[in-house]
């Protein structure tokens, strides 16, 4: 699978504006999250995560998504169970996916780091679709941005541990990590 960037985007995937992002407060990429998401919780299709993204989640659709209701977040890139890609920011962008974080020190994680989303659950498998796509994205990622590297990649839980738990243990590190060379 050949990835390539044009202005901050991936060409080719579907793109869906959220509103939910700004100014990086520097011109820095440095860090790559790698998150999980499905809405609702441990369901999976349904277009529901790009309407969070978007700020068109109906509250009424589901009971959790009423306990959600208001909250903006967004992500630069999802990746779905079947390798699909949406991208909701450009990577030059800081999105909103992080919260309160820290990297070696470092606060405020959105400020340089860029986050992709899989569509699944800490204890789901993700698929083969997803790891390739992955795969693929974040060595152009690597290429694109010099910053980056793969000792700049990390899961959620490591920059908001005790607040967040994705990728989870279904996630394989060891897989993700030597196809990345």
């Amino acid at each position: 699978m050949t990835v390539e960037i044009e202005q901050h985007r991936i060409k080719g995937a579907r793109f869906l504006p959220s509103p939910n992002c700004n100014a990086r407060p520097e011109d820095e990429i440095s860090l790559l999250v790698i998150h999980n998401i499905s809405l609702p919780p441990g369901q999976f299709g349904g277009g529901h995560i790009a309407e969070l993204f978007t700020n068109r989640l109906d509250p009424n659709g589901h009971p959790f998504f009423a306990e959600i209701e208001g909250l903006e977040v967004s992500a630069h890139l999802l990746i779905e169970r079947d390798g699909r890609m949406t991208q909701f920011v450009p990577f030059d962008r800081r999105a909103w996916h992080a919260g309160r974080s820290c990297f070696q020190g470092r606060e405020a994680c959105n400020d340089f780091s860029i986050g992709i989303e899989l569509e699944g659950t800490d204890d789901c498998p993700y698929t083969d679709a997803q790891y390739e796509c992955l795969i693929a994205v974040t060595q152009t990622l690597l290429t694109t941005y010099p910053q980056l590297g793969p000792e700049t990649i990390t899961g959620h839980s490591d920059i908001a541990p005790g607040r967040k738990t994705d990728p989870g243990l279904a996630f394989d590190w060891a897989r993700f990590l030597a196809a990345l060379g």
